[in-house]
């Protein structure tokens, strides 16, 4: 009867502070079972005041931030109770059980939480309930000197948004792309910014797809120089380094081509939960990513044709050295075949009893090599 009453009286207390759980809470908490491998139950994360993964926390009225640092709590809530409000809460790599209270709070679905937690996830939109489930990967070009067979490119990450009636949740992983300017920016921008969740997400949408623009562009950049390298008789044009530029390309492709799919659902006429003015802003978002598409899709034959040009020179110069030693072997013949004749112990030789036999032989050798010298020199194979 004591432990009954004490589980009592502490569900009492959580209902008193309003934390009773959504209808997604139950399976929600059975994260820490799900992301394990071996099925064991989930070690807990370290929690603190230093790991926790909000970034800023805002609440919206009417495309005005209302002012005062909010809890996501308390905002969904203020939010619940005003018209055209909503919550854009921003989150950098949360830990599970931090992740795993914000989805009991806003009523997110576990296997979306699961994929906003790992942060391996191909560009996608999903539905679940009323929420929303946007996942993107976010690209930036990494400054260097020289492009070597080690050498950084393009440094991806992900950015992943939970857009409810009243709130966003975007999700960062990596540095690829920092959403503080993108939320800067749009606030400055009321009018936009009234049209809700939808055009947070637009914003973040547009600020990915910018980035994939300025990528493609320094790509090309790099592209040039190594073609030129290639084709320059006295460049490196190392093979390493076009593999190596062919990996950079591959992941900057993964990450460009599948978001057309989610674009062309936002953008379509039958979706009407996004506002028809937001699906205007979309379409231009989607028209960037077409570009880039193309981009991606030019630089990768390119790359295809500059990778085997140095292919082919690799095996035009083994047989031009195959030819040079061919050469040099027949040269060398002449000096082996004659001395081999003259090698042989027989009493009747030509040449044999002549007092400058040897020497005449010598240049007769000499005089055969230089001639078989010319004559290579002449057909390009010396």
């Amino acid at each position: 009867m004591t432990d009954r009453v004490a589980r009592d009286r502490i569900a009492g207390q959580n209902d008193s502070r309003g934390l009773r759980p959504r209808a997604w809470a139950a399976p929600v908490r059975a994260m820490s079972r799900i992301l394990n491998a071996d099925g064991s139950p989930g070690t807990p994360a370290p929690t603190g005041p230093g790991r926790s993964g909000v970034v800023d926390c805002g609440l919206y009225v009417d495309g005005e931030r209302q002012p005062g640092d909010w809890q996501y709590a308390d905002a969904l809530a203020a939010a619940g109770r005003r018209r055209n409000a909503f919550v854009w809460l921003g989150l950098h790599e949360p830990e599970l059980d931090e992740m795993t209270e914000i989805a009991a709070t806003f009523g997110l679905h576990e296997l979306a939480v699961e994929d906003a937690v790992k942060a391996e996830q191909r560009p996608k939109l999903e539905r679940f309930g009323d929420v929303a489930f946007l996942a993107l990967r976010t690209a930036r070009y990494c400054e260097h000197t020289e492009l070597t067979e080690n050498s950084e490119v393009v440094e991806t990450g992900q950015v992943m948004l939970f857009i409810g009636p009243n709130f966003l949740i975007s999700v960062r992983h990596g540095d690829a792309c920092r959403l503080s300017p993108v939320r800067a920016d749009l606030e400055a921008k009321r009018e936009l910014l009234g049209h809700g969740p939808w055009a947070v997400a637009y914003a973040i949408t547009d600020r990915v797809v910018d980035l994939y623009l300025e990528v493609a562009d320094r790509l090309e950049d790099d592209l040039d120089v190594l073609e030129a390298d290639v084709f320059d008789r006295q460049g490196s044009g190392r093979i390493q380094r076009i593999y190596q530029m062919k990996r950079e390309l591959v992941e900057f492709k993964r990450a460009v081509t599948p978001l057309q799919r989610p674009l062309l659902t936002l953008t379509s006429q039958v979706n009407r939960e996004v506002p028809q003015e937001v699906r205007r802003y979309f379409r231009d978002v989607q028209d960037h990513l077409s570009r880039t598409v193309e981009q991606v899709n030019s630089y990768d034959d390119l790359l295809n044709s500059i990778l085997q040009a140095r292919l082919a020179q690799v095996t035009v110069d083994q047989n031009n050295d195959m030819r040079k030693i061919a050469a040099w072997a027949a040269i060398g013949a002449v000096w082996t075949a004659i001395a081999g004749i003259y090698g042989m112990n027989f009493e009747n030789m030509p040449e044999v009893k002549m007092t400058y036999g040897y020497p005449v032989v010598l240049a007769v050798m000499l005089a055969i090599s230089l001639a078989l010298y010319r004559w290579f020199r002449r057909n390009g194979w010396l």
